[in-house]
């Protein structure tokens, strides 16, 4: 193996490597490690992994577990590489060719200041007939770890996050002995953990993340795929090293193929990918650099949210918003968001997708309700769930052929999909979302999502290319949405946190992180997805109610601390010290608000159990820069400290938010917070000087 070419990005040191072949791969380690790094040794672990019907497949008993390690991955040899210099960044183009007039493009993008980089692969056909591809890889990276032993197995750890409804990114963590991913006594055989999920919820099962850590070295490999559709991630060891590929779900895994047409490319989905000294904790949070918000303005506060459905469940009417509304006046609620109910139909799950404005609810149209909003400082929102429609809908009777089809049946769960690729279904959702809510004069708009395609639908290369096409149509109205509504923030929701990858929060201002509305565990779920989205996207869910002790109250209102705040629930029925709770917690949101915007968040504490959560939890999240550090800490059930010690690098108390007056001290760079009772919250912001 030899050093190609190598870059110093940051506090990264990106090295292409080749062997005799001409096969290249890409090695990461942190720049202050570089001179350590044995990366020459083993074998190239090629920088993209692909599969051309025909080809041979990979063999070592693999053939059903991976599509790495293929014949038309070992037909690609290196052919140039050059670097592009443009304002702000640099970016790496690898050019590699087959003989057979196929080409992969590999660019690796760093934006100046950044922590993480970016990988886009691309496949050309530069040959007279079509190919197939039935894989292609967004990322690999190979010779991990190349600090120590590469025979290692216990001290190199696989991070995952997992997910299901309403218990959204708990990280799963084994050593690859855990695995059982040793190679065997012979260097033969290949050992593969191949995971991710099918269907057009991307964040089901699984994030797509994958991090391995080795431990020995203090090192950790990070990467996110921005992909809203199927897709897949693998750990993969033959030898010695470790090798880590991911990209859209292949033809095995997620019954996709691509027919590219000579003188045709097909692009891979984007990759973010970070190497850094530290902890998982540490390291996941560097890709969040290159997650990018529409029209982020980064000095503006965050906004204070209030979504109706925890307080009408689904019912909502012009009276009852105006009378909310009047509850809210004064306390300073940026935006009122009318969720799932306000269009013609016998419940909110009925009838959806054709969004006719219910009369019967709002007799003045929506118009005049937008304006009672306003009359009370509040913009309007309004809820859809635009790519779905009800069999119950007229929308489904009447346009039976707006209908994704697998094998040539409409899919359907309950819920039916509209093929967002057709110009008639997006002529309709310009008219009945686009138009209404321009006309109505809505600032804002939630976007729900709540069930999935499954595998795939109908088309010319196969379920999974039909997947992967009307997620990309989808991906395009949401781009129609901004445009054709100027000014318009829209939140991301797929049965709460369903959608949180990248490619899809990059369209969005914020999203749901959880259906979690009123359980206890929300602040264990909105913790940990400070490790895949960014806090200032986070809509954390607060659901008052009018029983709630003091204790509870404060819980729930602490909660949105870790994100942004969103408020709902009893707030026509809330006492007057219960109020003055709420405005208590929303004057320190605010002055919490840049922190939540531009930090850095370590972890203390943690619960097994989120049904049954026992402990206690801390985020201790500091200011881009140290000006500032906000706490958030939450006790669950079971035997607890007395108080806790964290380290913080404020000098003094801000400000605090607790509901039994704990005992707050800072003494020697640590925040020591007393503790008395379980499931309870507190707060401190902390400045440095």
């Amino acid at each position: 193996m030899n050093l190609l070419h190598q870059y110093r990005f940051g506090d990264m040191d990106a090295a292409y490597l080749t062997d005799d072949a001409g096969h290249v791969g890409l090695s990461l380690v942190p720049a202050a490690k570089a001179t350590g790094a044995e990366r020459l040794r083993g074998e190239v672990e090629p920088l993209v992994q692909l599969y051309l019907r025909g080809d041979r497949l990979p063999g070592g008993f693999a053939n059903g577990l991976t599509m790495s390690g293929s014949g038309s991955t070992d037909a690609m040899r290196f052919l140039s590489q050059t670097v592009e210099h443009h304002p702000g960044g640099t970016a790496v183009v690898t050019r590699l060719e087959d003989g057979r007039g196929h080409a992969l493009v590999h660019t690796l993008t760093y934006r100046d200041g950044t922590r993480a980089l970016a990988l886009r692969v691309v496949f050309e056909n530069h040959a007279p007939e079509a190919a197939v591809l039935e894989s292609l890889s967004s990322f690999s990276l190979g010779g991990l770890t190349p600090f120590g032993d590469s025979r290692a197995t216990d001290d190199v750890v696989l991070h995952r996050a997992r997910s299901w409804w309403s218990d959204e990114g708990k990280i799963e963590s084994g050593t690859l002995t855990d695995y059982h991913l040793e190679p065997s006594w012979a260097a033969f055989g290949a050992r593969v953990e191949k995971f991710g999920q099918t269907g057009s919820m991307p964040v089901r099962r699984y994030f797509p993340f994958l991090a391995a850590e080795d431990r020995a070295a203090g090192v950790v490999w990070a990467v996110q795929l921005g992909c809203a559709a199927s897709w897949q991630m693998e750990a993969r060891r033959q030898r010695g090293a470790l090798c880590l590929t991911g990209g859209l779900a292949d033809y095995d895994f997620g019954h996709w193929q691509k027919t590219v047409a000579g003188g045709e490319s097909f692009a891979a989905p984007t990759a973010f990918v970070t190497v850094g000294e530290g902890t998982l904790d540490a390291v996941a949070q560097r890709l969040l650099d290159l997650h990018d918000i529409p029209g982020r303005v980064p000095d503006a506060p965050l906004p204070v949210l209030f979504n109706e459905y925890c307080t009408t469940w689904g019912a909502p009417t012009a009276e009852k918003v105006r009378r909310i509304a009047d509850a809210l006046r004064g306390h300073g609620i940026d935006t009122f968001i009318i969720d799932a109910g306000w269009y013609d139909a016998p419940a909110w799950d009925k009838c959806i997708g054709d969004w006719d404005v219910s009369q019967e609810k709002f007799p003045g149209g929506l118009t005049e309700t937008v304006q009672a909003l306003a009359d009370a400082g509040m913009n309007a929102g309004l809820w859809f769930e635009a790519e779905n429609v009800t069999p119950a809908s007229r929308t489904a009777r009447e346009h039976p052929d707006w209908l994704l089809t697998r094998n040539g049946v409409p899919i359907c769960t309950g819920r039916m999909f509209l093929d967002m690729k057709k110009p008639q279904v997006r002529a309709h959702l310009q008219q009945k979302v686009i138009g209404l809510l321009r006309r109505c004069g809505f600032r804002y708009v939630k976007i729900d999502y709540n069930d999935s395609i499954g595998v795939g639908c109908d088309d010319a290369d196969g379920l999974g290319e039909g997947l992967r096409r009307s997620i990309e149509a989808t991906q395009e109205f949401f781009c129609e949405l901004r445009q054709g509504v100027p000014g318009i923030r829209i939140e991301n929701c797929a049965s709460g946190g369903h959608r949180l990858e990248p490619s899809m929060m990059a369209l969005c201002d914020f999203a749901s992180f959880s259906d979690a509305h009123e359980c206890a565990h929300i602040p264990i779920i909105a913790a940990n997805l400070h490790r895949l989205i960014r806090p200032e996207q986070s809509q954390i869910w607060a659901a008052l109610r009018r029983d709630d002790s003091m204790r509870r109250l404060n819980y729930s209102l602490v909660n949105t601390l870790l994100g942004v705040m969103c408020l709902s629930g009893d707030v026509l029925e809330l006492s007057e010290a219960q109020w003055t709770a709420v405005d208590r917690a929303i004057a320190f949101y605010r002055a919490a608000s840049p922190v939540i915007k531009n930090g850095t968040t370590a972890f203390f504490g943690g619960a097994e159990s989120w049904a049954h959560p026992e402990g206690w939890q801390a985020v201790v999240r500091t200011e881009t820069g140290g000006r500032r550090t906000l706490v958030v800490l939450h006790t669950f059930g079971g035997a607890l400290p007395d108080r806790v010690s964290l380290p913080v690098s404020g000098r003094r108390v801000e400000a605090s938010l607790c509901s039994e007056g704990n005992d707050i001290r800072l003494r020697d760079g640590k925040l020591e917070i007393e503790l008395k009772a379980n499931f309870e919250a507190a707060a401190v912001l902390l400045a440095d000087a």
